[in-house]
């Protein structure tokens, strides 16, 4: 089992950028791929972006490649994970719930159906 929790979300206004992040811990955190899902009102989760085990292989949505950055930091010695999302630029339909999620492969996928872990999810608005 991994346990996740987000933060860093709020509002923000258009062109601005928010940071997000979310703990991942328990089951060998550091061996899963990672990603970024959002959810916006009336619509379907989508991808953000995601990486994989290591860091080296990195996947983002088309709406918003250039704008965001993801990454990870794996403390093996306290079994955690922290993974990051960098956003610039931010617009209105940027606003959305997003959602760190964790898969048991050392690989990533724009699947969202192959990511088995997931937390509670943070706000994110852009006011215009």
């Amino acid at each position: 089992q991994i346990q996740i929790v987000e933060s860093g979300g709020g509002m923000v206004q258009a062109g601005g950028s928010l940071r997000l992040s979310c703990a991942a811990s328990g089951r060998n955190a550091w061996t899963d791929a990672m990603a970024w899902f959002r959810q916006a009102p009336g619509k379907e989760r989508e991808l953000v972006a995601a990486i994989d085990y290591k860091g080296g292989d990195t996947a983002y949505a088309d709406s918003v490649n250039g704008r965001c950055t993801i990454s990870r930091d794996d403390d093996r010695d306290m079994a955690k994970t922290t993974l990051h999302l960098q956003m610039h630029d931010l617009k209105p339909e940027d606003t959305a719930v997003y959602y760190c999620e964790a898969k048991d492969s050392l690989f990533l996928s724009r699947d969202g159906a192959t990511y088995e872990y997931w937390g509670q999810g943070t706000q994110v608005t852009v006011y215009p």
